[in-house]
């Protein structure tokens, strides 16, 4: 007998609610709307407005609001958006040691009861957290991404399709490297219909359009007060609907890398393939000299993070 996905967002915030009504408006499954006992009932108040809303919308999923993990045994996808957003003239960086005992939590409490969950990590640090909950849980690399690129990769679209006045449709980026502020927009790989972008925008707008995508994130935080919610909910049930329709999409997520790009024991936006198997490629792009340095500080900015949070872990255990 055919079954609903179950799907788990582990945070009933902005995102949660986001990527919830995206779930059930696409059809993609069952939602459990988690958070913590003190948001219980926040939780489950967007859940019945969203059942509510299931009688004019016409969709068939069922969504549950709980702070209990119980409920959510046995999720196909998790989807972790959990911990402390960013405030006006924060870096991502200056979270880790806010967000790293929340996703410690989270992961230990997917290990007992999702073990076999797709897992897509939200939160920041993203690329801290998303090691760490790959590193507690000790589950398939290729089951563990990381929302980053997708995002960071529509917003530089959306500029570039402003700037050029073309459709978003026709527009194609690449950002590789770590969610912050040494992200790789990869010149050499936007096109429009596939066409160089630098046939319709001069060198200097693009410098000034990559500046601008790398402090993208910031600039929301900066007009709203908190971090953005529409773009990246929609970019992570991209990723869970290409897991789960086996769709064999290639989108940049952040995925550990073990040789490629020539980095190991790190997680860092790259282009893979995702489908029923969780990543099911890692594609490495031919990068110039230029594109390569501006990788390696990413990355090691990247591992820099990731060491402090190996510190805080090491000290939380003694």
């Amino acid at each position: 007998m055919a079954k609903r996905n179950k799907i788990a967002l582990i945070g009933a915030g902005n995102i949660g609610g986001e990527l919830a009504a995206l779930i059930v408006r696409r059809q993609l499954g069952d939602v459990v709307l988690f958070d913590i006992p003190a948001k219980a009932d926040f939780a489950k108040g967007k859940a019945l407005d969203l059942m509510q809303n299931a009688a004019i919308e016409g969709f068939d999923a069922n969504v549950v609001g709980t702070s209990d993990w119980a409920d959510c045994a046995g999720a196909d996808v998790i989807i972790i958006t959990a911990g402390v957003p960013r405030k006006p003239g924060q870096s991502r960086d200056d979270l880790v040691g806010i967000n790293l005992p929340i996703i410690e939590n989270v992961a230990n409490n997917a290990k007992a009861h999702c073990p076999n969950a797709f897992v897509i990590v939200i939160s920041n640090p993203l690329d801290v957290m998303v090691w760490a909950f790959r590193e507690i849980t000790g589950f398939d690399a290729k089951k563990v991404v990381g929302m980053a690129g997708v995002l960071d990769a529509a917003r530089l679209q959306h500029f570039l399709a402003a700037e050029a006045g073309v459709s978003h449709k026709d527009v194609r980026a690449m950002v590789l490297g770590g969610h912050g502020d040494d992200m790789v927009p990869v010149r050499s790989n936007c096109t429009i219909y596939g066409i160089p972008v630098s046939q319709f925008i001069s060198s200097e707008k693009l410098d000034a359009i990559e500046k601008r995508t790398r402090g993208g994130g910031g600039e929301i935080v900066k007009l709203m007060g908190t971090s953005a919610y529409y773009a990246p909910a929609t970019a992570a049930i991209e990723m869970a609907e290409a897991y789960l329709l086996d769709q064999k999409r290639v989108l940049p997520c952040a995925a550990l890398l073990n040789g490629e790009y020539g980095y190991s024991d790190l997680y860092v936006g790259v282009p893979v393939v995702i489908g029923g198997a969780g990543v099911e490629k890692i594609v490495e792009l031919p990068l110039n000299d230029n594109e390569k340095a501006m990788l390696a500080k990413s990355s090691e900015s990247v591992r820099g993070v990731v060491e402090v949070a190996k510190r805080l872990r090491a000290q939380s255990a003694t």
